[in-house]
């Protein structure tokens, strides 16, 4: 295979890599986002890696099964780069969730528009936040960095371990319940220091709808709580990046 056919198979291959950890990665991965303009960016960026990752002198006459095996592990490698990003990632939507349970909003829903799929009101919330958040402090350069520095530890026609792979998609969900409790237990401290001061009005008072008196002073209590605990999520954004060095196999 001459020189021009070997840049040809190694763009196809980062192109692999590519599409699949911008299949699930956040941000790129969107439905908001048209399909005709990932693909374009997709390809660009491709072309882009192709001019500055060299493809190895002793993989230029590959056979028809190592192109194949090299394109499978291209597309395992690029899905669980981008599985841990969006478990990390996911942390703030969990974190909501968890809080709107202990509010009581857990029946009310509106359509996502990054998503296009129906979800509670105070993830979405907190999510557009983090994503400003992410944008502003540049963390789809991040992404985008950490992408073309996974070529350094699996360079074109290498395959990674397997089963470094699943531990590391393992762990980001590991991490990504233990991060959303610990970003939800200011909420669910108040709420349970709530529910006694409610039992204790309850033996004081049997009379009293403790019910009816309860779903306002829990809406108006979480959503303080929230508004408290919103600023906060840019530290999160430096555990985010912290995680994601930890998680991935690069």
């Amino acid at each position: 295979m001459d020189f021009l056919d070997g840049r040809i198979l190694g763009a196809v291959l980062i192109l692999t890599r590519v599409g699949a950890f911008w299949a699930v990665c956040p941000i790129f991965s969107w439905q908001a986002i048209p399909t005709q303009i990932k693909i374009a960016a997709a390809i660009v960026l491709s072309i882009f890696l192709a001019g500055i990752i060299p493809f190895p002198a002793t993989a230029q006459s590959p056979d028809i099964i190592e192109i194949l095996t090299w394109t499978s592990a291209e597309a395992v490698y690029g899905l669980a780069l981008g599985l841990v990003a969006y478990a990390l990632f996911g942390v703030v939507r969990n974190a909501a969730a968890i809080a709107e349970q202990q509010i009581g909003l857990t029946m009310a829903s509106v359509l996502d528009p990054m998503t296009e799929e129906q979800e509670n009101v105070l993830a979405i919330m907190m999510e557009i936040l983090f994503i400003l958040l992410l944008l502003a402090g540049e963390g789809h350069h991040i992404l985008l960095k950490i992408l073309t520095r996974s070529y350094g530890g699996f360079g074109i026609g290498q395959i990674p371990s397997l089963g470094k792979l699943v531990e590391s998609v393992l762990l980001s969900g590991s991490a990504m319940l233990m991060l959303s409790l610990q970003m939800a237990a200011p909420v669910l401290a108040v709420f349970l220091l709530l529910m006694v001061v409610l039992a204790i009005m309850a033996r004081i008072a049997p009379e009293t709808n403790i019910l009816f008196l309860s779903l306002p002073v829990r809406v108006g209590l979480g959503l303080i709580m929230m508004g408290i605990l919103a600023p906060f999520m840019a530290e999160y954004l430096k555990q985010f990046v912290v995680w994601l060095d930890k998680l991935l196999v690069v």
